[in-house]
């Protein structure tokens, strides 16, 4: 059985996310349906890149541009961003 903590987060059991191919930086969407919570990984790696680098461009910078260049991002996300892309290199190999 898995614990909503105070902040509303949990925790997949390791074989559920083997099963659903979660690794870490894999988005999620997660929905209701009825009385049920469904997570399910987001299956198209160039419409995460498209929403991130959106999101991005929505963020004004400290320094007033509409657009932060790549060392004006935060680290966080930079990394993220970083993983997404290498997944989506990795899922268009095969």
């Amino acid at each position: 059985m898995v614990t909503v903590d105070s902040k509303g987060r949990i925790v997949l059991p390791q074989e559920v996310r083997e099963r659903l191919g979660l690794t870490p930086g894999t988005e999620v969407e997660i929905r209701k349906e009825g009385d049920k919570a469904i997570v399910e990984p987001e299956d198209d790696p160039e419409r995460i890149i498209e929403r991130m680098e959106q999101l991005l461009e929505d963020t004004p910078s400290d320094r007033g541009q509409s657009t932060p260049l790549d060392n004006e991002v935060d680290p966080i996300a930079q990394k993220h961003r970083t993983a997404v892309r290498r997944g989506a290199e990795t899922n268009s190999d095969e």
